[in-house]
């Protein structure tokens, strides 16, 4: 994978009356394949000693994202505007199905990047569990966007 792309995502959850937002910017790939487009990139988790975790989105034309995340066995969320789809979610402790309405899917994409909108609401055994909202934006990395330290070096 060449990661010559820079990818920020912004994500927000409400819970109840309680929200949460948080912000990762990471290096990643872009590419069109046919009629779809495809953002990867690496997450790192904590808890699994800095493990990378492979994250695609595969943006159908501008109604269906589909987000796949560790592997086969991982997570699977289908994201198409106006429609409820049952999708499997690893918690980390198991999986789960989980039902997802996606109320909004935005997407500005060209060729050389640009902005992924989604709204969408998680429910389980059809009790709402949260609202999310993911933005992404998508540009090309420059030298002065990559920065490399050494370890030990801040």
């Amino acid at each position: 994978m060449q990661e010559n792309y820079l990818i920020d995502i912004l994500g927000r959850q409400k819970v109840d009356d309680e929200s949460g937002e948080i912000q990762v910017t990471t290096l990643g790939s872009y590419v069109k394949k046919g009629n779809n487009r495809y953002i990867t990139y690496k997450e790192y988790d904590n808890e699994e000693n800095g493990k990378p975790i492979t994250s695609v989105l595969k943006i159908e034309g501008t109604q269906k994202v589909t987000l796949m995340r560790g592997g086969a066995d991982g997570t699977r969320l289908v994201l198409e505007n106006g429609k409820r789809h049952l999708c499997q979610y690893d918690t980390g402790y198991g999986h789960m199905m989980v039902g997802i309405f996606t109320s909004r899917l935005h997407s500005s994409l060209t060729d050389e990047g640009g902005k992924l909108e989604v709204r969408y609401t998680l429910d389980i055994n059809s009790n709402l569990s949260s609202s999310n909202e993911i933005l992404i934006t998508v540009k090309e990395a420059e030298n002065k966007d990559v920065k490399i330290s050494a370890a030990g070096n801040q």
